[in-house]
């Protein structure tokens, strides 16, 4: 059925390094448990990153990349966009809020979208080669993401050269100024 994790948020058997992923699930059926959403969050609750991904998708080379990531409001989303012609990206917010941001070549954000488990907007997908980048506004925050693999991280994605990097000392700032977006 589902993967089994740990109180610490990491399959049972795995060591409790730091991650930026915890195990992928694994059987041929996965089901989302509360238990597991709660385990997801706890180990984005320890994560120095204050998220963590959970792939569902059985196999590094699946041709379809689903994940869940398990966000606390005090993570940073550095901007990028995904240059592949193919890399079309669904987010959907399954348990709490985020805002989500498109910007322009120079930074400038050009639309901003609540999309919230207790909104009718709780999905939305973008084509390729959109700047993008999200702000968490509730606690607990669980996104499920779909695109298209295998995940290459050499080409996946392209950071905004106008934003700070994750880490960089304006991280914090510029996160402050993206969630005004939403007040």
């Amino acid at each position: 059925m589902g993967s089994r994790m740990n109180e610490s948020g990491n399959r049972e058997g795995v060591s409790n390094a730091t991650r930026l992923a915890l195990p992928s699930a694994e059987g041929p059926i996965f089901v989302l448990t509360d238990a597991l959403m709660a385990q997801g969050c706890e180990a984005a609750r320890h994560s120095p990153r204050r998220r963590i991904i959970f792939p569902i998708h059985r196999r590094p080379e699946a041709r379809v990349q689903r994940m869940l990531n398990f966000m606390q409001p005090d993570t940073y989303v550095a901007p990028h966009r995904h240059p592949l012609d193919h890399a079309i990206e669904t987010v959907q917010v399954l348990r709490g809020e985020l805002g989500f941001l498109l910007f322009d070549e120079s930074g400038e954000v050009v639309s901003s979208h609540r999309l919230s488990e207790r909104e009718s907007v709780a999905l939305l997908d973008i084509e390729p080669n959109l700047w993008h980048g999200m702000v968490i506004l509730a606690p607990n925050t669980v996104v499920l993401e779909i695109k298209r693999g295998p995940y290459d991280p050499t080409t996946d994605k392209e950071f905004a050269p106008w934003a700070p990097k994750e880490g960089d000392s304006g991280a914090d700032a510029a996160s402050a100024e993206w969630r005004k977006c939403f007040d």
